[in-house]
């Protein structure tokens, strides 16, 4: 069964950078949309950006003009670039992914494991 592995979280001080990674465990499959989530400490998981089918791009207010969404289906990966970082960032990423492969015949929903970021001094 293909898998969502995510990777690139850790610590980081405030207005830094980090680059996750959400690659899926077999590469026959294409990222057709995807989305990044976090979860804070005491809080809903909210939708943080995401990738449409239509190839759209959309990101929650918060994180406008800092954070970037992108795919690389060569790799059958996603990427959340996120810079200039706060501490009210932290918290555990997760993405989500619909996956295709064989013209569609595979076809379904996935989500990573979820990776810590945390900003602090």
């Amino acid at each position: 069964q293909v898998r969502l592995v995510e990777s690139g979280g850790g610590l980081v001080q405030p207005g830094g950078s980090l680059r996750l990674s959400c690659a899926a465990s077999e590469t026959r499959f294409i990222i057709d949309g995807m989305g990044w989530y976090r979860q804070a400490p005491g809080k809903q998981r909210e939708l943080v950006a995401e990738i449409t089918t239509g190839g759209e791009l959309n990101y929650a207010v918060s994180v406008k003009g800092r954070f970037t969404i992108s795919r690389d289906n060569a790799k059958s990966t996603g990427y959340l670039q996120m810079n200039s970082l706060n501490p009210e960032d932290t918290a555990v990423y997760y993405c989500n992914a619909l996956l295709s492969a064989n013209g569609g015949r595979d076809y379904g929903d996935y989500w990573g494991q979820g990776t810590q970021v945390t900003v602090s001094s």
